[in-house]
């Protein structure tokens, strides 16, 4: 479930990272995997679909530009992501507190 939570989480999660400012594929993965304390592992092969898609929802843009000698492809959050950002960050604290509620409720003692 933990792999399968992850992938269907991967657009908010990204959606975010790209909220703090313009990135490159890499350093969405290296970002990701720091910011989530190792939690996060994702590999080019999901995240450059999920770019994709993105960037053919026009929710981000991409550009190159060249950084230390070599030209990357950094991609940027458009107002149309934004507004996605602030749905799926609903729907996701929604869904935690229904999480919260069921242990909550699952750890309580009997007949309370």
């Amino acid at each position: 479930m933990e792999n399968r939570q992850t992938l269907e989480h991967a657009t908010l999660l990204l959606l975010k990272l790209l909220q703090s400012g313009d990135m490159y594929g890499y350093q969405m993965i290296t970002e990701l995997e720091r910011r989530s304390d190792s939690t996060f592992h994702m590999k080019e092969g999901t995240l450059y679909p999920i770019l994709k898609k993105l960037e053919n929802e026009d929710c981000v843009r991409s550009y190159a530009q060249e950084a230390d000698g070599r030209t990357r492809k950094y991609y940027r959050l458009t107002d149309k992501g934004l507004a996605r950002l602030a749905r799926e960050t609903a729907q996701w604290q929604a869904y935690e507190r229904g999480i919260d509620r069921v242990l909550g409720g699952a750890l309580a003692p009997a007949g309370a």
